[in-house]
């Protein structure tokens, strides 16, 4: 089990060697919106170091300071320090596919699209993508342990929560700005009074029988 209070690192990286991606997803959860999948490529040697004290699991930072940490990740991507991307798997594509197989979808997109081809991948979570084009290590709690992992981490809910901002505009009503997608009470209040959205993912049970209980 690891100590509470871990702050991530370039051990796994520097073990492995090369250039090596770190990869994961926001929204697996959410009942709308698409699930978007990072992928990070950190230059240690030219990271900036107030940057490498602010990368972290995206999930133990406020949104503010999200914010502010993709911004510099986007400033030391354009001094070259480090490279990284988003990718998504729709919501047609959860309803086909799954949303696990959806998001290992998503998350091999990120990889195919970084401008290199990593050495290796190292995956938060406990499984690894087919299709990727490098090795891949799945690491449980990455997101907290690899500073590659943490970038790929902030990358993807900084993008995912502006994706759903801009759905709240799309289909109002729905609070999607502010709960990103997930049931919490209002949401379910507004699914309940408005009924589902193209943005809603039908395959999840509570949208779900709410379509069958007006039989759509």
């Amino acid at each position: 089990m690891m100590a509470t209070g871990t702050v991530p690192d370039f051990a796994l990286e520097a073990a492995l060697g090369g250039n090596v991606c770190g990869v994961d997803e926001a929204g697996r959860g959410p009942w709308a919106g698409p699930v978007v999948a990072g992928a990070a490529v950190i230059d240690i040697e030219y990271l900036p170091a107030a940057l490498r004290e602010r990368l972290d699991d995206s999930k133990k930072l406020t949104a503010k300071r999200r914010e502010q940490v993709f911004a510099m990740m986007e400033a030391a991507a354009a001094d070259g320090a480090m490279h990284f991307t988003i990718a998504e798997a729709s919501v047609a594509e959860i309803d086909a596919l799954n949303i696990l197989r959806a998001t290992m979808l998503a998350m091999t997109r990120a990889v195919a699209a970084l401008p290199l081809v990593p050495d290796h991948a190292l995956i938060d979570g406990n499984r690894v993508p087919e299709g990727l084009p490098c090795p891949g290590r799945s690491v449980i709690g990455g997101d907290a342990r690899s500073l590659s992992i943490a970038a790929a981490s902030i990358a993807a809910k900084v993008s995912r929560d502006r994706m759903m901002a801009a759905l709240d505009a799309e289909f109002p009503g729905y609070g999607f700005a502010r709960h990103a997608g997930y049931g919490t009470p209002d949401h379910q209040a507004a699914l309940a009074r408005l009924g589902p959205s193209p943005a809603h993912r039908r395959s999840f049970a509570p949208v779900r029988r709410l379509l069958d209980a007006h039989n759509i």
